[in-house]
């Protein structure tokens, strides 16, 4: 099995509702997010790639037209935490990335939350 991945950066706050209100998680704060997008594939193309990363760029207009430098609250319709929105990306770009089968997001040098599809 081959496998690839790309990393993508943006900046953003968030406010984690349900927290107790002396969490620093329970008021509004922001973070330099990673996102890394991880691919695979038993074979290769016949360029000899997994992907060309080049063909990732939607994942990257993305992440820069709709979450940098946003309140991710006002984007999701769901708790913004590093978990869910690994979940989020994973399902926004599965149909278009087929080779698709983990999304990492890190909030943190020292965090990381990943989704991955069932095997």
């Amino acid at each position: 099995m081959y496998k690839i991945s790309k990393q993508f950066a943006f900046s953003a706050s968030h406010i984690l509702e349900g927290l107790p209100q002396e969490h620093p998680c329970a008021r509004m704060h922001g973070h330099n997010y990673i996102v890394t997008v991880h691919l695979k594939a038993a074979k290769l193309n016949s360029i000899g790639f997994v992907k060309d990363y080049r063909e990732l760029g939607i994942v990257k207009e993305y992440i820069d037209n709709n979450l940098d430098h946003r309140h991710l609250n006002d984007i999701f319709t769901f708790n913004p935490t590093a978990e869910n929105i690994a979940k989020a990306l994973f399902d926004k770009f599965a149909s278009q990335i087929p080779e698709l089968y983990a999304v990492e997001v890190s909030e943190t040098p020292k965090t990381t939350a990943i989704y991955e599809a069932d095997c």
